[in-house]
């Protein structure tokens, strides 16, 4: 006999799509959803969001195997993001791993390398772009260094030629 019913729905942010659309823009090449929700619940998710690969009803293992495959194969930085106990291992593997750590996931927020205290992605974003224009300003410093040192040498040089030939 059916005693009762219980129905549970975290429903999709309303911000989510232009975020997806935002990292999209913002050069990241390509979006996984990794969960381990039931497949139908992932799908339904994902082709709201725009989101063509997903990987449904996966363990905190199939995570880290995951996210391996995809170090293995990327020629850029792996960023994973999550929020519980079962992300953790992928967390800790990725080249940056990133937790939503408003909820107090412990593991997680150990695991990461970032921790977005905020719950909202959005924050990733503008990290992400920081991180971008951080490191187009350290190559423009570098090559203008390098290319400053070689005129001074190449000056020094033809000093040191002249006043040899002025001996």
């Amino acid at each position: 006999v059916l005693v009762g019913v219980i129905g549970l729905k975290d429903p999709i942010r309303p911000e989510s799509k232009a975020i997806i659309a935002a990292l999209r823009s913002s050069g990241v090449k390509r979006i996984a959803l990794v969960t381990g929700d039931r497949d139908e619940t992932a799908q339904e998710v994902a082709n709201t969001l725009g989101i063509t690969e997903v990987f449904s009803e996966v363990s905190a293992a199939e995570k880290l195997t995951i996210t391996n495959e995809a170090m293995a194969l990327a020629k850029g930085t792996v960023v994973v993001v999550g929020d519980g106990i079962n992300d953790a291992p992928a967390l800790a593997a990725a080249h940056v791993g990133v937790a939503m750590g408003a909820r107090g996931a412990t593991a997680a927020s150990e695991a990461a390398d970032v921790i977005i205290v905020d719950d909202s992605i959005e924050l990733l974003i503008r990290a992400i772009l920081i991180s971008k224009r951080a490191r187009r300003k350290a190559l423009q410093s570098a090559g203008i260094g390098m290319a400053l040192s070689i005129i001074i040498m190449a000056t020094g040089a033809e000093l040191e030629q002249a006043l040899l030939a002025y001996e």
